[in-house]
């Protein structure tokens, strides 16, 4: 079986997001938190639900909607930094991000120049 490098790293960053979000309700935040939840733990199921795409353009509709997604949680992520709203550490979060949407967007280039190839 391949392993998966973006398979790995969106698992253990959605692993990362539950950990801040219970540490952000423990800090009495539960709006946004919550949809720093919902978009962090996406961006690994849509990989996931990639590996059994039906077909390549389905794949890339798939890691399409990763990448839409953790681009979401860049922006809920900004938001808490600029608002100041809790407390945590910011640069760690949008450093993993940051690599998620990079290998993201080359797996999309990559799998559309290919398709276009054949």
């Amino acid at each position: 079986m391949e392993k998966s490098t973006v398979k790995d790293k969106s698992f253990k960053f959605a692993v990362e997001v539950i950990k801040l979000y219970k540490q952000l309700t423990e800090q009495k935040e539960f709006v946004l938190s919550k949809q720093i939840l919902r978009s962090g733990t996406s961006i690994g199921a849509n990989v996931q639900e990639a590996q059994q795409a039906q077909s390549k353009p389905d794949f890339i509709s798939k890691m399409s909607i990763a990448l839409k997604e953790a681009q979401e949680t860049e922006y809920w992520l900004l938001l808490f930094k600029e608002s100041k709203l809790a407390q945590f550490d910011y640069e760690h979060y949008l450093n993993l991000i940051e690599e998620l949407k990079r290998m993201l967007i080359s797996i999309i280039k990559t799998s559309k120049s290919n398709l276009t190839k054949k």
